[in-house]
């Protein structure tokens, strides 16, 4: 027989190969989130190009955004399915599968498929994947990580901005189209680090357990067909009510629905819902509002850089001040004055008269970005933990899709009503810290009830008569709550299996 350690999934090794899982998530990250916004670069060309108007060619990445967060549950079906390696893989071919097909393209419509739809699947079987990945690697190192990963977004950003303008002076749009689908399939190497911490475990299945199973099935099948005919009942193997149960057990094995009932995931999924209205519009309108203010288009496109520059320093070391014992355990307050920051630094922005404001407002927009950016995924796995975590990404990035596209437009139309961005700014601005308050209030609220909780329970444990009781429903809380992927507990399941056969019959 085999070690009584052999199904026991292997704890987190807070180190090791995941400081390259790390490297590959931050490759993968870099991306997904600024693939999209690099593209803007060829937008001009390709305007003139096919005859288009503005907006119609901003669909291009409206389309490519909206399907990599929209597509977010699909990828959490994948992951808990297949595992973050082979998911990662397959999008990074998608990403440049979709890019070379569409520097064929020969009409604005064949783009919307092949740029928007076809790599914005890929970016986000990249995205979630490789934050999901990261949760079994690091425990107590893990803002740190999260961190790391998510400063690939704005170094990415800087590179592709120049090395866009490089290709698109030297090879037009379509050569840079071939030349970028080539470069996207390096998020396939980066898939290729994320090595399943429980493979060794998962290959461990004793020949005994499956006889035994077997022998075991086939025993309590026989009883009761011997029990049924010396009673003369018919055997019903599974009534409806049972089989629609089964049915949604299966889906909710890949997609927990469950989660609805955590008080912490419903007050963050709404508190980042109302967030996202406000998040994106002030990076899309930022130069645009620099000229506006009469300054030259280079020196405009240098605020960006500034946010970029900034926004890549600040994501790594919030992640370090975030693992610290001071702001770890009340790392959702954190979360909360980030949010809060960010939308006082958007109110602050009209005030800006000259360029020399616009730089010193990119510069703490910067920081208020990546301190938001860096604890983004952090917050959402320290509420449900890495085990539920595949399920909660997926569930949280469908339900920010709508808010994702409704963002920019709504900040421009303000602009077309009012004929002025500061207006824009002014909405984003009280949108984001109206979005903190509510975390911060809600997340005070539940800190308050877990802590009477706490000291409920521990009232109990003291009192001989209900201790037993107590016990009783520990194990039956510990029985429901628990809930591994595939890459943590690979041998839970056939244990359950049995189980369940068994009371069944």
């Amino acid at each position: 027989p085999a070690p009584a350690e052999a199904g026991r999934a292997p704890g987190p090794p807070d180190g090791g190969w995941g400081w390259v899982v790390v490297f590959g998530a931050f490759i993968s990250i870099g991306f997904a989130y600024a693939f999209p916004k690099g593209l803007a670069i060829f937008f001009k060309e390709i305007q003139d190009f096919f005859g288009t108007s503005y907006s119609e060619i901003a669909w291009v990445s409206s389309i490519m955004l909206a399907t990599t967060y929209g597509a977010g549950p699909i990828s959490s079906i994948l992951v808990n399915r297949y595992g973050s390696r082979p998911v990662v893989m397959f999008g990074g071919l998608l990403c440049g599968v979709g890019m070379i097909s569409a520097a064929f393209c020969t009409s604005i419509l064949q783009l919307y498929i092949c740029v928007g739809f076809i790599t914005g699947f890929g970016l986000a079987l990249n995205l979630q994947p490789s934050v999901i990945i990261i949760g079994k690697y690091f425990l107590k190192r893990r803002p740190i990580a999260n961190g790391l990963a998510m400063a690939g977004s704005p170094v990415m950003l800087c590179t592709l901005a120049p090395l866009n303008q490089f290709l698109f002076d030297n090879f037009g749009w379509r050569g840079s189209f071939l030349i970028l689908g080539a470069i996207l399939l390096n998020c396939c190497v980066a898939g290729a680090l994320f090595r399943p911490i429980g493979a060794g475990t998962a290959l461990v299945k004793p020949q005994v357990t499956e006889e035994g199973k077997d022998a075991l099935k086939g025993k309590i099948t026989e009883d009761g067909k011997e029990i049924s005919s010396a009673l003369n009942v018919p055997v019903d193997n599974k009534t409806e009510e049972e089989g629609e149960k089964d049915c949604f057990e299966k889906i909710n094995q890949y997609l927990d629905f469950s989660l609805f009932k955590h008080r912490g995931f419903l007050i963050y999924l709404v508190g980042n819902v109302l967030m996202f209205l406000g998040f994106f519009a002030p990076i899309v309108f930022l130069a645009p509002y620099a000229k506006h203010k009469g300054i030259d288009e280079y020196s405009a496109a240098f605020l960006l850089s500034i946010l970029a520059i900034v926004d890549m320093f600040a994501r790594p070391t919030t992640g370090v001040v975030a693992n610290s014992r001071w702001v770890r355990p009340r790392i959702q307050y954190f979360f909360s004055l980030a949010i809060a920051f960010n939308g006082a630094c958007h109110l602050l922005c009209p005030l800006a008269s000259g360029y020399t404001g616009l730089v010193v407002y990119s510069g703490f927009f910067g920081l208020a970005f990546g301190m938001v950016c860096a604890m983004l995924f952090e917050t959402l796995m320290d509420l449900v933990g890495a085990a539920r975590f595949t399920s909660a990404v997926g569930l949280v990035t469908i339900a920010e899709c709508c808010t994702i596209l409704l963002g920019p437009p709504l900040g421009g139309i303000l602009i077309d009503t009012f004929g002025d961005y500061k207006y824009m700014f002014i909405k984003c601005g009280a949108v984001m810290v109206l979005a903190g308050t509510f975390l911060f209030i809600m997340n005070y609220y539940i800190y308050r009830v877990l802590a009477k909780e706490e000291k409920e329970r521990k009232t109990k444990e003291e009192d001989p008569k209900s201790v037993r009781t107590e016990n009783e429903s520990r194990k039956n809380w510990d029985k429901d709550s628990i809930k591994d992927g595939p890459e943590l507990e690979p041998l839970r399941e056939e244990g359950e299996g049995v189980k369940k056969e068994m009371n069944g019959t």
